[in-house]
């Protein structure tokens, strides 16, 4: 016996977001049940999410704050800004995002089981997560297909492997610092790292209030103290922000690779969400490609089909981020004068257009065309000819609280 039509294993964006769709027309008849770990270190601590989108969205009512200008400042604080026509910056929430999303279950009566999955696998009629809930006891919960979003232990063969990490303060200052109509995409007058890239990374929620992220690009992930020491330097010595409250934080290691990841990894088993490639390599960003595999999987129900999630990005766009990861790793460009460029060059709407993977094959030409010739050449050319190597899954997320809060 089947305990559901449709498991949906993990309540991260990709999981909820699949929950969402199928409490809708997609999932009548369908019975659904959606399997997280129960409270406690286990389950992912709140974090914000940021997409662009134009101005009536899904989520309009959640969102805590959208911007129409954005800003890439040069090492040398030279500024680009922008008001790309009919985008915008949007930050969501994801305790907000989870509140509604769990309220609209209750309502379609979608099912909730609280257990730590262990495994994944097919069984003679279907699929089964197995894990054990708070309390150590087995737990099994059995369908007719499980989409499984928990991040991957391994990411695969690839040729190149970098992380996107960081770790952000939302801060109050004494004085008006921030500018609440511009968000900074790339600050980069922090200090660059040996191999990668460092900026800084500015949301204003009022004159006085903002998330404030350092991020970098590269091979190896920070310990606390550095990304504590980053933010200070940041905050202090760049953004002069003077006496500051930290009132929150939040912290992620995203994967930048030119990996496979398989959507379908068993007759009735579907990888959604990072474990399903919704991450863009070239940037990280991951919301508004998860909504479009949620939707996806959900019209193929809806249809009766089997629920193969779609790709999340076009071909065309990965080969064009794996030529500009490898040209990172191989030091033939640099990553503050790439990403200052691609912004110098580009009418930001295009680019970010690029990002989302909307642009026509002659629109990434000319974008193409606006990095440094040589070096992007010379890596695609040899791009088909470096060997796959197998990479491990994402070290370890730094949880918590600043250290020394008077260091602050």
């Amino acid at each position: 016996m089947r305990d559901a039509d449709v498991v949906i294993v993990g309540a991260g964006a990709a999981g909820l977001s699949l929950a969402h769709h199928l409490c809708g027309p997609a999932g009548a008849g369908l019975r659904v049940v959606l399997v997280d770990a129960p409270p406690g270190p286990l389950r992912p601590a709140e974090r914000t999410w940021c997409f662009w989108e134009g101005p009536d969205g899904e989520w309009d009512d959640l969102v805590t704050a959208s911007w129409r200008r954005l800003r890439v400042r040069a090492p040398s604080g030279r500024e680009i800004v922008d008001e790309p026509p009919g985008l915008r910056y949007k930050m969501l929430r994801s305790g907000a995002f989870e509140a509604r999303v769990r309220t609209r279950m209750a309502e379609a009566g979608i099912g909730s089981v609280e257990a730590v999955v262990e495994s994944v696998a097919d069984v003679a009629d279907g699929a089964e997560a197995r894990g054990r809930d708070a309390a150590g006891r087995p737990v099994a919960v059995r369908g007719r297909w499980v989409l499984d979003s928990r991040p991957p232990r391994s990411l695969g063969a690839a040729r190149t492997l970098w992380w996107q990490h960081f770790r952000g303060w939302f801060v109050r200052t004494e004085r008006p610092v921030f500018e609440p109509a511009v968000a900074d995409l790339m600050d980069f007058r922090t200090p660059q790292p040996g191999k990668g890239l460092s900026f800084g990374y500015v949301l204003p929620l009022g004159e006085r209030e903002a998330l404030v992220e350092y991020t970098e690009f590269s091979p190896a992930v920070l310990n606390r103290a550095g990304y504590e020491r980053a933010l200070r330097d940041y905050t202090e010595r760049v953004l002069r922000t003077g006496g500051l409250t930290v009132t929150g934080t939040e912290e992620g290691v995203i994967p930048m690779t030119d990996a496979r990841f398989p959507r379908r990894v068993g007759r009735a088993v579907f990888r959604i969400g990072t474990a399903g490639g919704a991450v863009r390599p070239s940037t990280g960003y991951a919301f508004a490609a998860t909504q479009r595999q949620a939707a996806g999987v959900a019209r193929a129900l809806a249809g009766g089909r089997t629920p193969i999630p779609p790709p999340a990005h076009r071909p065309r766009s990965l080969v064009m981020d794996a030529v500009m990861l490898r040209a990172l790793d191989r030091g033939r460009v640099r990553g503050d004068d790439f990403f200052t460029g691609l912004f110098d060059g580009v009418p930001m709407e295009r680019l970010l257009r690029f990002l989302r993977g909307d642009t026509r094959p002659v629109e990434d030409l000319a974008i193409g065309r606006r990095t440094p010739v040589w070096p992007m050449t010379r890596t695609a050319l040899e791009l088909p000819w470096v060997r796959r190597r197998l990479r491990p899954g994402p070290p370890p997320v730094v949880k918590g609280e600043p250290d020394d809060p008077a260091a602050r």
